[in-house]
C-alpha cells in the first residue's frame, strides 16, 4: 500500500460505453499554476478529450479546465492542448500498435496522486454497435436481478 492519497477529479464514463481498453498507463500533465488550483477545486472535464502522437510525444486536445476565479491575468484557455507525459519506450510501443492494429487512446479519469496530477490513458479499439447493444442488454439485466434480489430481501 502507498501512502499517496488518490483523489478522483474527472472520469470518463463514455470511454468504457464506446471502447474495448486494451491496455492503461499512467500519465503526467504538463500544466500552469491556476489551471493545478482549477483542478484541485474539481473543474476539470475529459468526456470529449481525445489523445494524438505527434513527434513522438503524447498531447490531449479539448480537456476542459475551468479558469481559476483568482487567477486574473495568469489563466490560460481552457481548451489548450496539453502535453502528457510519459517514458519513451511506453510512448513508443502506443504508437506501434495504434498504426498496427487501429487502436486509438481515449482519457479515462484525472485525478491526484499525492501532490501530483496524473491522467490515466487507455489503449482503446472502437465498439460496434451490437457491442454496445450487448452491454445495455446486460446492465439491464442486472438491474433486474438486483431489483427482484431487493424485493424478496423485504418480504
Amino acid at each position: 500500500m502507498s501512502k499517496e492519497s488518490i483523489k478522483q477529479i474527472a472520469n470518463n464514463k463514455k470511454a468504457y460505453f464506446d471502447y474495448f481498453i486494451e491496455d492503461k498507463y499512467e500519465a503526467g500533465i504538463v500544466l500552469h499554476g491556476t489551471e493545478v488550483k482549477s483542478l484541485r477545486m474539481g473543474k476539470c472535464s475529459v468526456k470529449e478529450s481525445f489523445i494524438r502522437v505527434e513527434n513522438g510525444e503524447l498531447y490531449i486536445y479539448n480537456m476542459h479546465i475551468s479558469p481559476y476565479e483568482k487567477g486574473n491575468i495568469f489563466n490560460k484557455d481552457p481548451l489548450r492542448i496539453k502535453k502528457l507525459l510519459l517514458h519513451k519506450y511506453e510512448i513508443n510501443k502506443i504508437s506501434g500498435q495504434m498504426q498496427q492494429k487501429g487502436y486509438t487512446i481515449v482519457p479515462l479519469s484525472v485525478y491526484l496522486k499525492g501532490s501530483l496530477v496524473k491522467m490515466e490513458i487507455g489503449l482503446a479499439r472502437g465498439k460496434k454497435l451490437y457491442d454496445k447493444r450487448q452491454d445495455i442488454a446486460k446492465k439491464d439485466q442486472r438491474r433486474e436481478a438486483e431489483k427482484d434480489f431487493k424485493i424478496k430481501n423485504l418480504n
